[in-house]
């Protein structure tokens, strides 16, 4: 049996930069995101391909956020937010996959690379709900919400993470799995204990609707400083963590050692990753190989790896980090 890969690039916009394309153009293109993406694939032989560019701009734009083109390499921005209030989000419907936004495109792509690559995990890139309201209402905004009225900020969440479990199952009957990105709810501007109160409830939601559709625990990556919050984290019983370069890393896998069927992603700094920085790669990834020791359920990230990270580095990162496998 073929071993999945102990080294994982993290790719996204990463993949516009292979085909020579702007992250821009890739977004909102089918075909160039199958070939960005098919292009790092074949590069990286990672697994999972996440078939996606900007990964928490699809749902706020379906759900009526304006996306602008910030020019150069940067990916896609909100403009224009569909809400002017939390209590708005609780109105809003779930939005048609086939028709909305960007999903035909997302979707269309990601069954693409499964026919292309069947070998690979593919994954829809999913937004948590924090993330979602925070390019709803913009983060400000969401951030009075928390303070003024919690419980409406709850309960707009829980609204958007049921139309994301909704969501989950059309992927899973489609044959491809999910990733749930949720980066906007990490301390310290969601405190832990706002997290606790607000936002939990919505990803619990999440994660057990993912595991009744799917009979698999939900892949969930947070970055940032996540230490305050892992024990709520585990607490999902989630499949996937990452444990990112933000945080004490040594200490968050240290609490980790209780909890040895979760599969741990650790991700190394990406900045190592580009041409200014790859004098640090190999130090990076000796710490990231020190943390790992011990642990089966575990593999080595890049982190999101930057538009313009040179591929030589991360080959050669990747060479000499499945070289120290176990």
């Amino acid at each position: 049996m073929t071993r999945s890969p102990f080294f994982v690039p993290v790719v996204y916009e990463h993949a516009a930069q292979l085909i020579g394309k702007r992250p821009w153009e890739v977004s909102r293109d089918e075909d160039l995101l199958v070939a960005g993406h098919a292009a790092a694939y074949q590069a990286y032989h990672h697994s999972p391909i996440v078939a996606g560019i900007d990964v928490y701009n699809v749902e706020a734009e379906a759900y009526g956020s304006v996306l602008g083109d910030a020019g150069g390499i940067a990916i896609p921005s909100v403009e224009r937010h569909a809400c002017s209030e939390v209590g708005e989000i609780i109105d809003l419907k779930a939005p048609d996959l086939a028709s909305q936004g960007r999903w035909p495109v997302v979707l269309g792509a990601a069954r693409r690379l499964k026919e292309r690559f069947p070998e690979a995990q593919v994954c829809v890139p999913l937004s948590g709900p924090f993330s979602i309201a925070s390019n709803l209402v913009g983060f400000e905004e969401l951030l009075f919400g928390v303070l003024e009225d919690p419980a409406l900020v709850r309960e707009a969440l829980v609204h958007l993470a049921r139309h994301q479990a909704a969501i989950i199952r059309d992927i899973h009957r489609m044959g491809l799995a999910c990733v749930v990105f949720e980066s906007a709810a990490t301390p310290p501007l969601l405190s832990p204990a706002s997290f606790r109160d607000v936002e939990l409830p919505a990803l619990r939601v999440i994660a057990t609707d993912h595991a009744l559709a799917t009979g698999e625990a939900l892949a969930l990556v947070i970055g940032g400083n996540t230490v305050p919050i892992l024990p709520d984290l585990i607490d999902l019983h989630p499949g996937m963590l990452i444990c990112p370069s933000e945080t004490d890393r040594a200490r968050f896998m240290e609490i980790m050692r209780a909890h040895p069927g979760i599969m741990v992603r650790i991700n190394m700094s990406p900045a190592v990753f580009a041409a200014a920085g790859s004098d640090g790669a190999q130090a990076e990834a000796d710490t990231a190989l020190a943390l790992a020791a011990g642990r089966e359920q575990v593999c080595i990230g890049t982190g999101v790896l930057p538009y313009d990270a040179d591929p030589a580095t991360v080959l050669r990162i990747q060479s000499y980090v499945e070289g120290h496998r176990r």
